[in-house]
């Protein structure tokens, strides 16, 4: 169990995928372009076994954006996009919302 205070210090918010592409030497890794709101971010995303990246842009998605950023496969991560369904064996669904909402919109 957590404090909300620990939550709090997530900024999680909406985005919207701008570009993806495959990671060159990765079969797990697309590299992601999303707009948090104004700001662009890199995020390396371990979905190529479920998703092709022409198939990410224009979605939106939930992002954890500050991550402290992750050196990956020659380049940084700065960020992370959030699934459901993770575990062994599972195909992660990329969370997004129910309804259009502005890029950098605060998860509460």
């Amino acid at each position: 169990m957590i404090e909300y205070e620990d939550f709090a210090k997530l900024d999680i918010r909406v985005g919207r995928v701008l570009k993806a592409e495959a990671v060159p030497g990765s079969k797990k890794l697309i590299k992601v372009i999303v707009d948090v709101g104004g700001e662009e971010r890199q995020v390396l995303a371990g979905v190529a076994k479920w998703y092709r990246p022409e198939e990410l842009i224009g979605k939106l998605v939930v992002v954890l954006v500050n991550l402290k950023p992750k050196p990956m496969a020659g380049t940084v991560s700065q960020g992370m996009i959030l699934a459901a369904g993770c575990g062994e064996g599972e195909r992660p669904v990329l969370l997004q919302p129910m309804e259009p909402v502005k890029e950098g919109s605060k998860v509460c």
